[in-house]
């Protein structure tokens, strides 16, 4: 069963937004990660590096296929998940918790409001199966 945060905004391409204080947590969707199954690497963006809204900004592979990251925002990243790197799997086991892949601090946080809720990314998530 996919699970569904109700306390994150989603992007077209399945990462998730959450605005904490005056930064910006982002991960896979639930649904991504297990469309991907079992994810082995990631490549993020190095701290201090400027991401763009809707640009590419990373890359998680799986036993599947690799997939590109997009940005939801514009914004400078503050930190990166470090523990990606020895256990990748993290995003299959907690997506919306330790799985977390980047914060970034937003150049205009109301680029947010531009994202799906839950209940239209559902929606999205059911015509994408189709």
């Amino acid at each position: 069963m996919v699970e569904f945060a109700k306390d994150v905004k989603y992007t077209k391409t399945h990462e998730w937004a959450r605005m904490e204080k005056d930064h910006i947590r982002i991960g896979l969707s639930d649904f991504a990660q297990s469309e991907l199954s079992d994810i082995v690497f990631v490549e993020l963006p190095k701290v201090g590096q400027e991401v763009a809204l809707g640009k590419e900004c990373g890359v998680v592979e799986s036993v599947k296929s690799a997939s590109d990251l997009y940005s939801p925002v514009n914004g400078q990243v503050v930190e990166v998940n470090e523990k990606l790197a020895k256990n990748p799997e993290l995003i299959n086991k907690a997506p919306f918790g330790d799985g977390w892949l980047v914060l970034i601090k937003p150049k205009s946080p109301d680029e947010l409001k531009a994202l799906m809720d839950v209940s239209t990314y559902e929606k999205h998530v059911k015509e994408t199966k189709h």
